[in-house]
């Protein structure tokens, strides 16, 4: 045969080989649900934590194959590669159960044992097996390169063999994935010539080490994979060889593949080699694979080939001869030879390996290798770099293939390249500035500003706020260094992954620039600690070594450099631009940018440091900007808090990195250090399940760390763990190992970190973990074991309730938590004596148990919003930065907790208010047409079943899934009475206002009656007129002339038997009142207009002195003032609410009404008189005054009532506005219209009024409910309203609306509300007002038509005539409008056709209902509407129901939402400055200048009253009366308005109280740096 005809014979196999391969990858790819030549398996999906991700069993469905080897390969188990799959179990039982066509006895046995299987039985049998090995490059291939990465890690970590060549499966091309082993780090020891054991560590990419490359030619019997499994690890399968389990003959990708494994030494004289050594493996016949086979033996110290005897013809033959002449070290191995291992000539070695043990082979190997590789350093030394495989042609490098790795690259060794040549000690100072002393002493100062000494808190305060702004004044002068600017302009790159290798690769550089220099320190601080121990009798030693180990231990935190520290420093440049309000000059974009980047990290995987660990310090302002942008780009996700807490190097980041797959560093020399945070997505099947959208991760740095030392580490462990333990819903607790003293140094800390929690509400739960336990399995050990910790957390209760000043006596009074369930027991990580043992399986079994244990936590919570974390974060730090924590941390939670609960009232409040509006009008209207005439409670009762149910229900979700469900608890029941109590009120109030509404029918009868008089005496008039002027109908001139005349004489009439309504004098009246009841001493002249505003009411008493007789004029003292100001105040809110009662508008005004709330009045005067008569009396001028001013306040509202009672019942008026409506009626006559279309007429002018009312009243109603939602300042709870009216003061800045505020609140409220109500119906009046009118005017026309339609059916089903029609008619309409049958009393019914009268009402409604709409304003919406039905009085009823009652020193208004609230002590959040209200030092004409909570914390004290002694501020609450009543809590967060307010307005409150901002109470310099813009945020930041 011709060589062409040889190379196309073999051409066509090659591709029939090719195609066959290709289809057998395609069904591989099929049977494992993966897609052919994707990268769709991302790192991101994997891990998530999927319902597969739970599964424990070592078996799974081929669909599940995949996910069941990524989610145990991710946890470190190596049996990731020996799972069984059921459905081949299954099949294969079904066959041997199946009953065989033949019988046994037909058979012979021989012939079955020894006779050939048919080739289709064998294919049968093994066509369902899938290899291990294909399952994993199957996975590999279509894996992203993070996944990739993670996977040889993590097999790294398995300690199994790594991916060094893969073949493409489909395009048959080559590549090495350098960039998967860039995360890998290798550890080892090895004994020096000293003969000292010495630790190491490298990243494997950088090791230079000897490889020992193996091939094959031919098929042989012996495993070359197991034989160099026996010289790496005898107990571990490092590369899968055939007689691993679930290994097959049918294996797709495995050919061509070269695998590469590291033996690492333990510094032991039994190691195998005393260093390094690569074992490089390529699968397959080496003969198929040339490029490979050129490659690796180019690249090896020692070729070690298995092949069979090959005569000197074959194709192997040549290539085998050249690696015999090749100089470099060769060793044969010959499976049909049975030699021991010979030496043919140096460096060439041939080891028989037929009939010999795998030990006796092993121990040949190894010699012949380790000999081999002491030849080759000496010939010709060689060593294998991973870097060095990427020169080679022909093969594809992942790093180079991917445009986003190779720039990420270059921009990481960009910035590395700034680092070249410095002092890994001094790189953070020069390259960080941000972050080194100036931070620390910001952080210093802050701990120190919450802690103030002293008399003078507020200058202290001042003081230290001032130095802070300078500190960061400094930071923000310091420049970027380039090294930043450089990741800032990678970081803003669009490119969607660049970012993300970025990231990887400066990881991968810091990690490799700073790891043998922290190695070298950590060396240094272990020998240091070694010789100190040794020292102890040595005092002066001892205390030079503690110096030494204190030097080295700084240079430990100054050599650690890694990515948190750049997101440290750009943290410090954040919060540093938002102190100062403005940009870096050098920084190229703006500042409110950066938290974005470290938010994108997070949603990346990346951990975010929470607690500085350096500084010891949460940098609050740049956390709640992540956590800000966070929830920008996710959403306000659901989250559960998992927090992790244990001793330095327990294996805590381990643990987490094997369950999560996350990415705390777990390095000895890189240990966590503060606290970081990272997220786990849960699937959105789980999602469904768990109620919880990510789990947030907690991981901190270890107790009692080794870089603290000579630090306070107990306070600072304290803080940590009540910091973790705070936030997270659940703790891990870990242990490593049994060791009773370690164990206790922990718990005492959890356990008081526990009962912290307990005192301040928060339950979080709680598991321990005990790491490196012997022997997990033994029962009775494990028992023994927690009866031990039962006994030991029980113990450390006493010791720490002692501390926390508790009585519990056992750490079960503390936090649920149950022995048997809450503790596990881990087995030892390795299974042996690393660096070569494997993780042992029975860890990651541990790991999948507490994954468990965990998520089933997660099922029982309803976790947190990221805005509540936020928020939890904020609290719970600035609680420890307080010395009373769980005082201050309860107060803030509760009054946070309290407040989110009295905006929920709010809702439910306004839900039933809002439903009985509804009833309420339906009924009014009933009544005002006589429909109904007595109201029952019972009826009130059930229009409110419905809503009442409803909010019932939303109360009871609202205690239970709240993030705060423990500490809302507490007011569950009072909260569930008050809603019950509301709901009784309202119905009672709407009965009495019903009822008001019957008594004003029965007064309003005379009236209503002389007007339909009146109204059908003119028709009769008009209908006789007309009937002389029939002839004259289509002459309007004539029929104008005649009319006018006609009218004239019949108003002249009307005005002679009905007077008109008279104006009203109120002050005349009250002076008659007043003279009455002999009030000789009253006159108008100089009356105080104010009384409530006056500063001081020593004028207006006599003080009575206990030891003399006589009376003495005293100043009051300032408990008095307050008492005679809320006398006023009392007086003045229930005279207006008195005026309103008597609903002048509707019933009229008389004499009586001054008479009434005269003596009101006096009789309050008179009762508080007699209750303070043994401090003092009033002066006779007081009365007088305080009626006049209240009179003066009161006569406007009665004014406007007066006017409206007058343009509607003045009888004259009334007519007139009428005129038109009867000129048409005329005209009808005129022209002989039917009596339907008379009628018709009469009935649509007498609905125009009532419509209108109805409409104004229902819009009002409707812009009530939507202001309540979608006005900013009145959708919310009181403290928003007060938020927004403080923001709208300061915009007017009017000192006189500042003082009705502070000194009449509740009046200044409802004028507030009144504004913003007519404010937004003129903003929204074409937009929303105008169009709630039309759509209602629409909906009445419809029940009008329809209605009328109705009662014509009616009259036709039942005989009858147009007074049945009317009855139906107006009945139908009864609960709509104002408008009754006895509206038509007198009117003419005669011979009306009720089905023309149907039409007339029908067709005339239109023009009415279009007329209407046309004349609607702003002005007649409201004229139109009673008081009580006015939106803002609505709004008024419902947000001005609440507690008013003034903090005794600062007059700030308790915020509860309630009247009788619970807790019944009065608080607000944020106090203001005292003197705003007077207050001022005794003897002095000094004001004060301290804030409430400052003051309560400081050493100050104050006098109650004049005779009384001082008290300290701190225990204000022994001064009783008012001030027992409150509850005000240290605190600095003090709103910078109160600090502006005074600044700009010192001159107006000085004049106001006649005393200065001067000595005692001069204003810090600090506040007069507050601008209005910062008053104005401070209200948006802090309520």
């Amino acid at each position: 045969m011709s060589n062409t005809t040889k190379k196309e014979r073999l051409g066509a196999e090659t591709a029939k080989d090719l195609g066959t391969q290709r289809k057998e990858v395609e069904e591989l790819f099929h049977r494992l649900h993966l897609e052919v030549k994707s990268n769709k398996l991302r790192a991101s999906d994997v891990l998530q934590i999927t319902a597969n991700s739970l599964q424990a069993q070592g078996s799974c469905t081929e669909k599940e194959l995949v996910q069941m080897f990524l989610q145990k390969l991710l946890m470190m188990n190596y049996k990731a590669r020996s799972i069984t799959v059921t459905e081949i179990t299954k099949n294969y039982k079904e066959k041997q159960q199946k009953p065989q066509q033949s019988s046994a006895n037909n058979v012979d046995a021989f012939s079955a044992l020894f006779g050939k299987t048919s080739m289709s039985n064998i294919r049968q049998n093994n066509s369902d097996s899938i290899h291990p090995m294909d399952v994993q490059m199957a996975v590999f291939h279509c894996a992203d390169r993070v996944l990739k990465q993670m996977m040889v890690t993590k097999l790294s970590q398995c300690r199994y063999a790594l991916p060094l060549l893969v073949l493409d499966p489909f395009t048959q091309q080559i590549e090495f994935p350098l960039w998967t082993f860039r995360e890998i780090n290798q550890s080892w020891k090895i004994i020096n010539n000293n003969n000292e054991t010495v630790s190491q560590i490298q990243p494997i990419w950088k090791a230079e080490t000897p490889m020992v490359f193996f091939f094959r030619f031919g098929s042989v019997s012996s495993s070359k994979s197991q034989l160099m499994n026996s010289l790496i690890s005898e107990k571990h399968n490092t590369f899968f060889h055939r007689h691993c389990p679930g290994s097959s003959r049918t294996r797709v990708l495995m050919d061509g593949v070269v695998e590469i494994a590291w033996f690492c030494p333990s510094g032991t004289y039994d190691d195998k080699f005393t260093d390094r050594v690569a074992f490089c493996n390529l699968h397959g016949d080496a003969g198929d694979h040339e490029k490979q086979l050129q490659i690796m033996t180019e690249m090896a110290s020692v070729n070690v080939v298995l092949l069979l005897q090959v005569d000197s013809n074959d194709k192997c033959a040549e290539k085998i001869q050249n690696l015999y002449k090749d100089p470099k070290p060769l060793i044969c191995l010959l499976p049909e030879e049975d030699s021991v291992c010979s030496k043919m000539v140096d460096g060439k070695y041939k080891i028989g390996l037929k009939d010999r043990g795998q030990a006796d082979v092993s121990k040949d190997l190894r010699e012949a290798i380790t000999d081999c590789l002491s030849f080759s350093s000496s010939e010709s030394p060689s060593t294998f770099r991973l870097e060095d495989v990427a020169k080679h042609t022909d093969i594809r490098v992942d790093e180079k293939d991917n445009d986003d790795c190779k720039k990420g690259k270059k921009a990481a060794q960009e910035m590395m390249s700034l680092l070249e040549k410095k002092d890994l000690t001094e790189i953070k100072e020069s390259f960080l500035p941000c972050q080194g002393k100036l931070w620390h002493q910001w952080c210093q100062k802050n701990k120190e500003l919450n802690r103030p000494q002293g008399d003078d808190p507020e200058m202290e305060i001042s003081k230290k706020k001032a130095e802070m702004m300078e500190i960061r004044e400094q930071q923000h002068k310091s420049g970027i260094s380039r090294f930043i600017h450089l990741f800032m302009e990678q970081m803003i790159s669009d490119a969607e992954n660049k970012p993300m290798f970025f990231l990887k690769w400066l990881r991968i550089l810091l990690d490799e620039y700073t790891s043998a220099d922290l190695s070298c320190l950590h060396h240094k601080y272990g020998e240091k600690w070694s010789n100190m121990l040794k020292l102890k009798e040595s005092p002066k030693e001892s205390e030079k070594h503690k110096a030494e180990l204190l030097e080295i231990s700084k240079k430990l935190q100054d050599a650690t450099f890694g990515l948190e520290h750049i997101l440290r420093e750009i943290g410090q440049i954040y919060e540093s631009c938002s102190s100062v309000k403005k940009n870096k000059k050098d920084l190229q974009f703006d500042f409110s940018s950066l938290p974005s980047l470290a938010a994108q990290m997070m949603i990346s995987g990346f951990p975010l440091e929470l607690m500085d660990g350096d500084a010891a310090h949460v940098p609050l302002v740049w956390i709640s900007a992540v956590l800000d942008e966070l929830i920008q780009k996710l959403g306000d996700q659901r989250v559960f808090v998992l927090s992790v807490l244990g001793i330095q190097s327990s294996g805590k980041s381990t643990m987490l990195n094997a369950m999560f797959g996350l990415q705390f560093a777990v390095s000895a020399g890189r240990c966590t250090r503060g606290a970081f945070m990272q997220l786990v997505k849960l699937s959105d099947e789980m999602k469904t399940q768990m109620n919880i959208d990510y789990i947030l991760v907690v991981d901190t740095e270890g107790l009692r760390s080794l870089e603290l030392a000579g630090k306070s580490i107990t306070h600072h462990d304290n803080e940590l763990a009540t910091f973790v333990i705070g936030l997270g819903n659940l703790t891990l607790i870990n242990i490593y190992g049994e060791n009773p003293s370690e164990m206790q140094d922990i718990l005492q800390i959890v356990v008081q970190a526990f009962m912290r929690m307990n005192k301040v509400n928060l339950n979080p739960s709680c598991v321990f973990v005990h790491q490196n336990v012997s022997d997990v399995t033994a029962g009775e050990r494990n028992m023994e074991g927690r009866r031990r910790l039962q006994e030991t957390l029980d113990k450390m209760t006493k010791l720490a309730a002692e501390d926390e000043v508790c009585n519990a006596e056992c750490f079960s009074d503390v936090i649920t938590f149950d022995v048997q369930k809450d503790v596990k027991y881990f087995a030892q990580l390795w299974e042996g004596s690393p660096p070569m043992a494997p993780p042992n399986p029975s860890y990651c079994e541990n790991v999948q148990d507490l994954k468990k244990t965990i998520l089933s936590h997660v099922s029982k919570s309803d976790g947190m919003k990221l805005t509540d974390i936020k928020n939890h974060i904020k609290n719970l730090w600035d609680a420890l930065l307080n010395e009373r924590f769980v005082f201050s941390f309860k107060n803030v939670l509760e009054i946070a907790a309290y407040r989110k609960l009295e905006t929920e009232y709010s809702k439910w409040t306004w839900s039933l208010r809002k439903t009985m509006l509804e009833t309420e009008n339906k009924l009014q209207n009933k009544i005002e047409n006589g429909a109904i005439n007595v109201v029952e409670e019972t009826d009130l009762q059930e229009e409110l079943n419905v809503i009442s149910t409803e909010v019932k229900k939303s109360m009871s979700e609202f205690f239970e899934r709240d993030t705060n469900a423990n500490i809302l608890i507490q007011w569950k029941t009072s909260f569930e009475l008050k809603i019950s109590h509301i709901q009784d009120n309202i119905v009672r109030e709407t009965k009495k206002k019903l009822n008001e509404v019957l008594q004003q029918r029965v007064l309003k009868k005379r009236i209503d009656a002389q007007r339909t008089q009146n109204e059908n005496d003119l028709l009769e008039k008009a209908k006789k007129l007309a009937s002389t002027l029939k002839d004259k109908a289509n002459d309007d001139t004539i029929l104008q002339r005649d009319f006018n005349l006609f009218w004239d004489n019949c108003v002249n009439d009307i005005k002679k038997d009905t007077p008109p309504v008279q104006n009203i004098e109120i002050f005349k009246d009250m002076k008659n009142v007043l003279c009455d009841i002999r009030f000789s001493d009253f006159t108008m002249e100089s009356k105080n207009y104010n009384i409530s505003m006056k500063p001081n009411y020593s004028d207006y008493v006599q003080i009575k002195k206990t030891k003399k007789l006589k009376m003495i004029s005293y100043s009051l003292s300032n408990e008095d003032q307050t008492q005679i100001r809320n006398l006023i105040k009392y007086i003045e809110e229930q005279a207006k609410n008195f005026i309103m009662s008597k609903n002048i508008a509707k019933m009229g005004y008389n004499i009586g009404h001054i008479q009434e709330l005269s003596g009101f009045i006096k009789a309050k005067v008179t009762e508080h008189e007699e209750r303070h008569k043994e401090n003092y009396v009033f002066k006779k001028h007081f009365f007088s005054e305080l009626v006049f001013a209240i009179f003066n306040t009161i006569q406007v509202i009665i004014m406007e009532q007066h006017n409206i009672f007058k343009e509607a019942n003045d009888p004259v008026l009334y007519i007139a506005r009428k005129r038109e409506e009867y000129y048409s009626i005329f005209q009808k006559y005129c022209q002989g219209a039917t009596s339907a279309a008379i009628l018709g007429e009469i009935i649509c002018n007498k609905l125009k009024e009532p419509i209108q009312q109805s409409v104004c009243k229902q819009t009002a109603r409707d812009l009530a409910d939507e202001m309540k939602t979608n006005c900013e300042s009145l959708n919310g709870n009181r403290s928003n309203l007060e938020k927004h009216i403080l923001k709208t003061l300061a915009e007017k800045e009017d000192f006189k609306s500042y003082l009705t505020y502070i000194h009449k609140p509740k009046e200044y409220f409802k004028s507030f509300i009144s504004s913003e109500v007519s404010q937004y119906i003129n903003d929204n009046l074409t937009k929303s007002v105008l169009p709630k009118m039309r759509d209602d005017l629409s909906q009445k026309e419809k029940r009008i038509t329809e209605a009328a339609k109705r009662a014509t059916q009616e009259v036709d089903k039942k005989p009858g005539d147009v007074d049945l029609w009317l009855e139906i008619f107006t009945l139908n309409l009864s609960d709509l409008l104002i408008f009754s049958e006895n509206d038509l009393k007198g009117v003419s019914r005669d011979d009306v056709n009720v089905k023309l009268l149907e039409e007339v009402i029908i067709n005339q409604l239109p023009p009415i209902i279009s007329d209407k709409s046309k004349t609607f304003s702003t002005e007649s919406f409201l004229l139109k509407l009673e008081y009580k039905d006015r939106p803002d009085e609505i709004l008024n009823e419902h947000l001005c129901k609440c507690c008013w009652v003034q903090c005794p020193f600062c007059k700030a208004i308790c915020t509860n939402t309630a009247e009788e609230h619970d807790p019944k002590l009065h608080s607000v959040p944020f106090h203001r400055i005292n003197g705003l209200n007077g207050w001022h030092y005794r003897g002095t004409q000094d004001l004060s200048a301290g804030f409430c909570t400052t003051l309560v914390s400081s050493t100050k004290r104050f006098y109650p009253s004049d005779e009384s002694e001082s008290i300290p501020y701190k225990d204000y609450t022994t001064a009783g009366g008012h001030y027992a009543e409150w509850s005000i809590t240290p605190d600095l967060s003090e709103l910078s308005y109160w600090k502006w307010f005074v600044c700009t307005f010192q001159k107006e409150l000085e004049n106001h109280y006649s005393k200065k901002f001067q000595g005692h109470g001069e204003i810090p310099d600090e506040w007069r740096n507050h601008s209005k813009q910062d008053a104005i945020e401070s209200l948006d930041k802090y309520i």
